[in-house]
């Protein structure tokens, strides 16, 4: 009954959370696979998501959101959000389609991770970025590695929770039920959390970023956001000077420039090597081996849906 008390605050929650977010996001001048991003990651994790909303992407006075979201920190919490939110989706069909089969965890895992996988890569990163590249296909070789170092640690941490948790509430298991939805959002929720450094590492590396700036209207900007551009620019020039005194080092993506500040342009630059990217790469699959080991531990994978 307790238990049932929790889930029904988490899911009046959630639907405040989330009336909010869908509501005020429109005005932000972010970009519409964002936007959706924010409004799915919150139907997960509740006020959670409404409040990463707030202080990582909504504009706090106009003209200033090309500043606002040129913070690190709030790039690798738009990143790791428009990983999870891509990923949960598909994560989700696969949960909700395997269910009642009668395979044993561990191949329901191996789904969820499938499904999660080609939808978060197909989908929320190559279908929706293809403007980045070009191309679908660019965009989807572009977006392989990337979308498969997070997707390991987002599903290492939903992993060691989501076992164990159904393992010992068998009223968790089919997504008849509230329960089920509401362990799957608290898995989602420790996805996201694990999936955080991943994603620090990845956007300061170069290789993903998070927030963008897209304003569909030429009129004049506030005088906010002279400073915004003002600051773009600066962080451009400091950049450019670090490159010409220390080429070797490892430099954080460059915020837009004046002319390219308001319309959504990012330039990525990658500063990694293969070497290091292949251990990031081992490092991500140990992550999701760890939350497997944690399934089993406390868990029972061998047990059927």
């Amino acid at each position: 009954m307790l238990l049932d008390g929790v889930m029904l605050l988490w899911f009046v929650q959630v639907v405040i959370a989330v009336a909010f977010v869908a509501i005020d996001i429109r005005a932000t001048p972010e970009a519409v696979v964002m936007k959706w991003g924010f409004v799915i990651i919150t139907a997960f994790s509740g006020l959670f998501g409404a409040l990463l909303y707030v202080l990582s992407c909504r504009e706090p006075l106009p003209g200033t959101h090309e500043q606002y979201v040129a913070a690190k920190w709030r790039q690798v919490v738009g990143s790791t959000m428009h990983c999870v939110a891509g990923d949960g989706i598909g994560i989700l069909v696969a949960a909700v389609v395997t269910a009642g089969i009668g395979i044993p965890m561990w191949a329901d895992v191996l789904c969820e991770y499938g499904f999660g996988f080609l939808f978060g890569w197909t989908v929320f990163q190559a279908l929706f970025m293809r403007s980045m590249f070009g191309t679908y296909g660019t965009s989807l070789r572009h977006t392989f590695m990337t979308e498969l170092l997070s997707m390991n640690a987002v599903m290492g941490g939903m992993t060691a929770v989501m076992v164990p948790w159904m393992s010992h509430d068998a009223g968790a298991m089919h997504p008849s039920g509230a329960r089920f939805w509401f362990v799957m959002s608290v898995s989602l929720c420790a996805g996201f959390l694990v999936a955080l450094p991943m994603n620090w590492w990845l956007v300061d590396r170069g290789l993903k970023h998070g927030m963008m700036t897209v304003r569909h209207d030429a009129k004049p900007l506030p005088q906010a956001s002279a400073a915004a551009v003002a600051g773009a620019a600066l962080t451009e020039t400091t950049f450019r000077t670090r490159l010409r005194h220390d080429p070797g080092s490892p430099a954080a993506v460059p915020a837009p420039s004046p002319q390219d500040a308001g319309h959504g342009h990012h330039d990525m630059r990658p500063t990694t090597s293969r070497t290091r990217l292949g251990w990031m790469t081992l490092v991500s699959f140990a992550v999701f081996g760890v939350g497997f080991l944690v399934a089993g531990l406390l868990g029972d994978l061998s047990m059927q849906r």
